[in-house]
């Protein structure tokens, strides 16, 4: 493949070394020749080619909506997710609209007023009507889509001592997660690469009264209807907290801490009875089924049927493995959480082990 792409960077390297030798002979010489000039039938040729080049674009776009419309993520499983949802779907009528009048504006003028012998152009020198029109439209909408996109974001982002947040930290290196509980305090304890020890794999600080009840898992559980806000930090090198279903993303940077905060609405369980994600998991499954039955002629193991979970992935290419970076998210009952934290160990027994080993 690296072959091929250097030989296909020498010949275009070439053709454009060819084209810039005949530019240049062209512009030393005097034209004679008129075999290089367009005829009224190539104008005309390339006028039809930009009406079926418009329709082309056209008809791939409403082939794509019809063939892979179903791709999109279901309903939003957080608050915040119908506000992402409609800015984006603002952003997209706006833009595809925008899009087709531009292209069909471009396209069929270009077929429209294609040159032909005889035929002057209308020049204008300058027309402040039409520029206040082309500059104050854009600016106006594009404004608009701004500001609503601020606020939007600001609402998010916006996270008070009255939401009484549970706070719990995301901790990314290549290539896992790990979360850690603020424990009954929900207050975490300080960290810090550089007490990366045996056991101790985030760093916690052992001195800090807060970190002896904090909790690490590698499988986030979290209570519907309560609002959660995510510390976020990176051992190595830059990282991105992605949870689609959830309409919620943010970098997670080495030497520093970020956070986001969002509350879950629709548990794993319920969730997993929403109709689009019932056919998705059906075709999957179906998928899966056909590669098996390939598999199994090799003798090879067939796959695991598959079953929806939220999840939390990586989305920068953080090295070699990123691909496979990601954690799973159960939302729950706030029982079913209660229950399942008690089962956790906290910090205090591994800090304990710590001391023995030394």
């Amino acid at each position: 493949m690296t072959a091929f792409l250097v030989v296909l960077v020498i010949i275009l390297f070439g053709v454009a070394v060819w084209q810039m030798t005949k530019v240049f002979e062209m512009s030393k010489t005097k034209q004679t020749d008129t075999g290089d000039i367009a005829s009224d039938k190539d104008n005309k040729v390339n006028g039809y080619l930009m009406v079926m080049f418009l329709v082309f674009l056209y008809v791939l776009a409403i082939v794509c909506f019809w063939k892979w419309g179903d791709v999109l993520l279901p309903e939003a499983g957080s608050e915040h997710g119908s506000q992402i949802d409609n800015l984006m779907l603002i952003s997209m009528i706006l833009i595809f609209f925008v899009g087709i009048v531009t292209h069909w504006l471009l396209l069929s003028f270009a077929f429209k007023y294609r040159g032909e012998k005889g035929k002057k152009a209308v020049f204008y020198a300058d027309n402040d009507k039409l520029e206040f029109i082309w500059t104050i439209i854009p600016v106006i909408v594009l404004a608009g889509l701004i500001i609503y996109g601020l606020f939007t974001w600001t609402d998010i982002m916006n996270v008070s001592e009255e939401d009484d947040p549970l706070v719990v930290e995301l901790y990314a290196y290549q290539f896992d997660w790990r979360a850690r509980y603020s424990g009954e305090d929900n207050t975490l304890g300080e960290a810090n690469v550089r007490l990366i020890e045996g056991v101790n794999q985030l760093g916690v600080d052992a001195s800090d009264p807060n970190a002896q009840d904090d909790i690490v898992v590698n499988e986030l559980h979290l209570p519907v209807g309560r609002k959660v806000l995510f510390k976020m930090r990176s051992q190595d090198v830059l990282h991105s907290a992605y949870m689609p279903h959830f309409r919620a993303q943010m970098n997670v940077v080495p030497g520093m801490v970020t956070q986001f905060a969002f509350t879950p609405t629709i548990t794993t369980e319920e969730m997993r009875q929403n109709d689009d994600v019932v056919e998705k998991v059906r075709h999957i499954n179906e998928i899966r089924r056909e590669n098996s039955k390939e598999l199994a002629a090799k003798g090879e193991q067939p796959l695991e049927s598959y079953e929806f979970d939220y999840l939390l992935l990586c989305n920068k290419i953080c090295g070699i493995s990123h691909y496979n970076m990601q954690m799973k998210i159960v939302v729950e009952s706030q029982e079913d959480y209660e229950a399942w934290l008690k089962e956790q160990p906290a910090l205090e027994e591994t800090f304990a082990q710590l001391k023995e080993n030394r």
